[in-house]
């Protein structure tokens, strides 16, 4: 014990006994390294407390791993990288070692120096986090082969990798334009068989909207925060690419977190070749909690791939994504952990995603209301009737061992959420909201929500093949309720805004044209009945999730859904054409700070008028013009 309070005095470079003991007994009830605590919870730093641990041992301290050391510093499992504190490397002309040691490992090495003095000139000591940095490096090659590969592994029914053949492609391209032609075709066309399919492929996602509606939702479970004691480190991955303005929010928003620091392993996660991101990142690193993962330029460059290179650096027994613009509530890892603490079958929950710049044009209301209906009606009835979830792309909360086992996210899939979800229901693996809730910014302009739409709508379409590819064993895996209500939901998402449009557009060639008779009046009346109800159990959804969220001010908005299931229809069409031409291809959204963007209308004119270069825009987004980078 003695040298263990000398050791927490010579850290904390203060003679007072009473203290240090009391530092040493906080670390040792928080069941956490004392050197961890006192770098993280006393914010003395990595660096400045592995320094004083080696003067203490008597052994040589490097900030960093010099730029000349070769080695072999990969574990037999990458999963291990995590954990590894101590690996051989080639210095020049002999063979030393680096390591961070524990706290009761510096105790040890400085009592072994004494018998093994040649330790002085093998062994030298780094921070934790340079360790970390290095060992990323040095299996750069291993973890990008994982995250290419290790799904198609663990999966290979069901990787896009190997499932999105061209000819794949092209069989649900055109399968898709004939189902969509045939049902449109049906006044004129084989009446009796169309009809009942027309009805079963728009009346179900309609059916199951208004169930959703009409599910009350479970009161949220009244959580206390525990201590910090019994609270269990918590991995955070946050996947970055040419974000280098949002940084600083993210920093903020990610320092705000309920949570004991030396139990939080935040990751940034950054595209080497953004490079003024990693130098954003890297400003900030001197607090303990955060670290930089730096994922090497290879293809696929998507946001699953970064995610799946980052996996194995996670040290968390759980991990939660978030995207660049996200500002959590401060309790939500706290709430996360203790809903997984409390249900052993739970696996993963969804935090719902609330759109915070709704008032800012006619775009983001739409937005704004659809994220509501979806998070806040839609997703918890489906968790309530134990049907598949699709998650959000971001503030999923994952067991980290569960999610390992999965094989991480699809790196080949442009809407890995979705994917993720289905890969959960054929395990039937319990997923669950959480009531604790994440704020976002929607699309405000055209060209960057049709981009987004686009690769959201080519991701369903992706993940609708992939899965769908043994229908008997899909629904043998997931059970028949959750096989119909995953293809009604996949196929409702893809083709209810092209049938629509195409709905619309009949119904205005009737009238313009002045097509009559009892025949004509009977599918007039049958389109504006499926028209009414598709509009009207989005309505019914959307307003009762704005009216949970509180944000009624946003209802007006929604009498323009007609028009934004338009931009979806168009959207759907240029994704069927991107999943030809470029499968794989991941359109970045732009992102801005919270505090650039306007929170209101200037005028209540303003908001329906679109802008006047807007229709443009969508042509030239539509041959690929003016794209963003990759």
């Amino acid at each position: 014990m003695s040298d263990a309070l000398d050791l927490t005095r010579a850290i904390l470079a203060e003679p007072d006994d009473a203290r240090a003991l009391r530092v040493l007994e906080a670390a040792l009830e928080r069941e956490v390294d004392v050197l961890r605590y006192c770098a993280a919870t006393l914010g003395l730093g990595a660096d400045l407390v592995m320094q004083r641990a080696a003067a203490w041992a008597g052994y040589a301290f490097y900030d960093r791993v010099p730029l000349g050391a070769q080695g072999d510093a990969l574990p037999t499992r990458l999963e291990a990288l995590a954990s590894v504190r101590l690996f051989r490397v080639q210095l020049l002309d002999r063979e030393v070692a680096f390591a961070a040691p524990g706290f009761f490992d510096v105790i040890r090495l400085r009592n072994k120096k004494s018998t093994t003095p040649r330790l002085l000139n093998l062994l030298f000591f780094v921070p934790e986090p340079a360790l970390r940095e290095y060992l990323a490096q040095a299996a750069a090659p291993a973890l990008i082969d994982s995250a290419r590969q290790n799904l198609a592994r663990r999966w290979p029914y069901a990787s896009a990798h190997l499932e999105l053949t061209l000819l794949a492609r092209l069989g649900f391209v055109g399968a898709l334009a004939l189902l969509a032609s045939s049902l449109l075709l049906a006044p004129f066309v084989a009446q009796v068989w169309l009809l009942p399919l027309a009805c079963g492929m728009l009346l179900l996602p309609a059916a199951i909207r208004l169930g959703a509606v009409f599910t009350p939702i479970r009161p949220a479970p009244s959580l206390r925060r525990p201590p910090d004691e019994e609270l269990p480190d918590y991995s955070v991955l946050i996947p970055l690419y040419n974000e280098a303005e949002m940084v600083p929010q993210l920093y903020a928003a990610m320092a705000a977190l309920d949570y004991p620091a030396e139990r939080l392993d935040i990751k940034f996660v950054v595209e080497a070749r953004s490079v003024d991101t990693v130098a954003a990142v890297r400003a900030g690193l001197s607090d303990p909690r955060f670290s930089l993962v730096t994922v090497p330029d290879a293809l696929p460059r998507t946001k699953p791939k970064a995610l799946d290179f980052a996996l194995p650096l996670c040290r968390g027994e759980h991990v939660v994504v978030f995207d660049a613009e996200d500002v959590p509530d401060p309790d939500q890892l706290w709430k996360a952990a203790l809903r997984f603490r409390d249900a052993d079958d739970l696996v993963c929950l969804q935090a719902p995603l609330v759109i915070d710049n709704g008032s800012r044009n006619w775009l983001a209301a739409l937005f704004a209301g659809e994220y509501a209906g979806l998070f806040l009606v839609l997703l918890p009835a489906l968790a309530r009737w134990r049907l598949p979830m699709p998650l959000g792309g971001t503030s999923n909360h994952f067991r980290l061992k569960v999610l390992r086992e999965l094989g991480g996210w699809d790196a080949y899939n442009v809407t890995e959420d979705a994917d993720l979800g289905l890969r959960l229901a054929r395990r039937r693996l319990r997923v669950e909201v959480l009531a604790s809730a994440t704020r976002e910014a929607a699309p405000t302009q055209l060209l960057p929500w049709i981009g987004q739409r686009t690769r959201w709508m080519k991701g369903w379409m992706q993940t609708f093949i992939v899965h769908n590819r043994d229908p008997g064993r899909l629904m043998a895996e997931m059970g028949l309720p959750a096989f119909l209500v995953v293809e009604a939901l996949l196929l409702g998402m893809i083709l209810a805004p092209m049938l629509h449009c195409g709905f619309a557009l009949l119904l205005l060639v009737r009238w313009l044209s002045g097509m009559g008779g009892l025949d004509a009046s009977i599918w007039t009346a049958f389109y504006l009945a499926i028209l009414a109800l598709g509009y009207g159990s989005a309505l019914a959804m959307t307003g009762l999730g704005l009216h949970r969220l509180g944000r009624s001010e946003l209802l007006p908005a929604q009498i323009l859904l007609p028009a934004y299931w338009l931009l979806m229809g168009f959207a759907t069409l240029r994704a069927a054409h991107d999943l030809l031409a470029r499968p794989f291809y991941w359109f970045k959204s732009p992102h801005r700070p919270a505090n650039t963007l306007s929170k209101r209308w200037s005028s209540r004119a303003r908001w329906w008028r679109p802008r006047a270069d807007g229709w443009e825009k969508i042509r030239l987004a539509w041959i690929g013009l003016r794209r963003p980078r990759p």
